[in-house]
């Protein structure tokens, strides 16, 4: 099985072009929905007790996320939106777990115009994905290999797109271990209707993600490296651009440090198991391409906490964009199994 998956992904790879934020369609599907991925930087993948997890990362879907429901609201950027539902269930004892996943992006009323920029009235637009996530454990291992499938489907004004995506991800772990380890190649599919008669890329990307719980310390340590499909991720920010006497500009020159950096998150989690948690993240490429010069802004930073109480648990995040915009995440995830009798539990 894992042979087949390594060969599957390679040939997915050959396939596919590298896609960076702004150059492909359906972008919001590299948008985290998650409250608590949310607060530890944007990009987790190894939150293996997380419903909401498997709709980025298809092979932590395990029993123990049977019957657990997961609703999130972003109040986003501009006043967007952005909402998500998330659900497992087991059928039978003879079945694995199933995952089923939507998301939906309202981006509000915007005002139409001509050519000339004369106002001729408002439009709407939005975007849903749903995605059907299983996932298998390799036998006699602690591998397990998962995929999503997703029908997506984005409208602005009268104009709509329609698409489908597949993700392949790989988990390695096992609950007598302190690490995880999980790979993941997302967003792997096709335009199949375009706005305008001709069909762009989806937004595939490559990831990588582990996280340690400390032996001494009630705290998990999280990172994840993105976008690993392209080297070169950096945009130069307009703020850090210099100009001489003769008024000749000159734009932000991003090292290879600097770049390396970029495909990095980072996140921890004090508290990870019990019923009060606290959680803090960096997103090394949103601070750096949205600092401003000579001021500190604290962009990148995002921080929250989670507050379970019997078989429901709150979940909120702040992420700290620029010092004109921060997003505020809301999560509430349910344990419809709580006080109930196991429905054929086993281990992950």
């Amino acid at each position: 099985m894992l042979k087949y998956f390594i060969i599957a992904s390679l040939f997915f790879l050959s396939f596919s072009h590298a896609q960076v934020g702004g150059n492909s369609v359906f972008s919001f599907l590299n948008t985290t929905t998650n409250a608590r991925q949310a607060a530890l930087g944007g990009k987790v993948l190894t939150l293996v007790d997380d419903v909401d997890q498997a709709t980025w990362n298809p092979s932590i879907i395990n029993l123990d996320l049977d019957r657990k429901l997961s609703i999130n609201y972003t109040s986003y950027l501009a006043d967007i939106s952005v909402g998500s539902v998330s659900y497992a269930h087991r059928f039978s004892r003879y079945t694995q777990t199933i995952h089923g996943n939507i998301t939906y992006v309202n981006y509000g009323t915007l005002i139409q115009a001509d050519a000339e920029g004369n106002e001729t009235g408002t439009f709407g637009a939005s975007d849903i994905a749903l995605s059907v996530g299983y996932a298998y454990r390799i036998p006699n291992t602690s591998i397990h290999l998962g995929a999503n499938l997703r029908l997506i489907n984005s409208s602005i004004a009268n104009f709509s797109s329609f698409g489908v995506s597949a993700d392949l991800a790989a988990t390695y772990y096992n609950d007598q271990k302190p690490y995880i380890f999980s790979i993941a190649l997302r967003n792997i599919g096709t335009q199949i209707t375009s706005f305008n008669g001709e069909k762009e890329k989806l937004p595939f990307e490559i990831a990588l993600g582990a996280s340690y719980l400390l032996e001494n310390v009630p705290l998990r340590w999280y990172l994840t490296a993105d976008n690993l499909q392209q080297w070169n991720i950096s945009v130069a920010n307009p703020s850090n651009q210099t100009s001489d006497l003769d008024g000749n500009i000159t734009e932000e020159d991003i090292s290879f440090v600097d770049n390396l950096f970029r495909h990095f998150s980072i996140g921890a989690e004090l508290f990870p198991k019990r019923a009060v948690n606290f959680r803090i993240g960096y997103n090394f490429r949103r601070g750096k391409e949205l600092q401003l010069q000579n001021i500190r802004s604290f962009g990148g930073i995002s921080f929250g906490f989670g507050l379970r109480m019997n078989k429901v648990k709150l979940n909120y995040a702040y992420s700290r964009f620029h010092t004109a915009s921060n997003v505020s995440t809301f999560g509430i995830a349910i344990d419809l199994n709580k006080g109930k009798p196991s429905r054929y539990k086993t281990k992950y």
